[in-house]
């Protein structure tokens, strides 16, 4: 019985630890050969030496289970550095099939205090990390298509955040990465749809070192596996990249523990037409400050509600 994924390859960045490792081990498990990319930096925030033992360790693993992988343990924030990790790919295994985007830093501060730093280097590891490593396989993919003058077989499964769906007071810079993440997602899926790729977003809960915080008080059961375990996100990573998605496709889905909820894009929750031929400020105030009436000021969706969390 052939596994879903063989002959197919696969990259997945931020695979030294945590969800990349529990992904990049899935992968491996459905039959496909796996670069795993971790830039090794011991600290969450990015900080400390960068180093390859974890992405040699996860590769070791999954060939000590009889797998294919190899290291890779260049920084996806570089742009150079992004191409020569596809090439790689290409040099070692023939072709690209499979791009999981997962690395990320965190560098949480509020809003008011942040440095420009502090913004930068999230947004440039998370969302550029992302545009670096699509830009290229999706070059990649759309040669192969000119060639094969068809579709090819192209999956892109990036890594978002409930963050940027439900607000997170202190992590703005990361908020605003992930939101960016689920826009480059939708808009990857609309140019490479018709080359045979498609590219969707999760966000998913799971205790690692980078939502150590999050998850503070949810505190793992004494027996089983823990409901926020990066194992339960992995299944979905394969099936999204496994030829039976073929028609899933510019999606956003949240998973954890067992559950896995589709997300609808925004839909219209209210709707005024004014009664000349622009708006008032006048009518603006009688139409909208009633609409709003009640509500606490700056009230916001609340992260527990969103996340589905609720501490006992």
């Amino acid at each position: 019985m052939s596994l879903p994924l063989e002959g197919l390859s696969a990259i997945v960045t931020g695979a030294g630890r945590g969800l990349g490792r529990a992904e990049a081990l899935e992968l491996a498990r459905l039959g496909a050969a796996v670069v795993v990319n971790d830039y090794g930096q011991p600290g969450r925030d990015g900080s400390g030496q960068a180093s390859a033992g974890p992405a040699e360790e996860v590769a070791a693993e999954i060939r000590a289970a009889g797998g294919k992988a190899l290291a890779h343990t260049g920084d996806v924030s570089d742009f150079h550095q992004a191409e020569q990790l596809v090439q790689l790919t290409v040099e070692e295994f023939g072709k690209l099939d499979i791009l999981v985007n997962n690395a990320g830093i965190l560098r949480d501060r509020m809003v008011f205090s942040m440095t420009e730093e502090e913004w930068d280097s999230v947004i440039r590891v998370h969302l550029k990390g992302h545009f670096n490593t699509t830009r290229f396989a999706a070059a990649h993919w759309r040669a192969r298509s000119k060639e094969a003058q068809g579709p090819v077989y192209g999956r892109i499964v990036n890594t978002s955040s409930e963050a940027f769906l439900a607000g997170s007071a202190g992590q703005p810079n990361y908020a605003a990465a992930k939101g960016g993440i689920v826009g480059l997602t939708t808009s990857t899926a609309l140019a490479l749809a018709k080359y045979g790729v498609t590219a969707n977003a999760i966000c998913p809960r799971a205790r690692t070192r980078m939502t150590e915080d999050v998850f503070a008080g949810f505190e793992p059961p004494a027996a089983g596996l823990d409901p926020l375990a990066p194992e339960h996100v992995a299944p979905l990573v394969g099936y999204l990249a496994s030829p039976a998605a073929a028609r899933v496709n510019g999606q956003l889905l949240v998973l954890h523990g067992g559950m896995v909820a589709v997300i609808e894009r925004p839909r219209v929750q209210a709707k005024f037409d004014s009664k000349q031929e622009t708006f008032t400020y006048d009518e603006l105030d009688a139409l909208l400050t009633p609409h709003y009436a009640g509500r606490p000021p700056g009230e916001t969706f609340a992260a527990t509600e969103v996340l589905g969390l609720k501490k006992e």
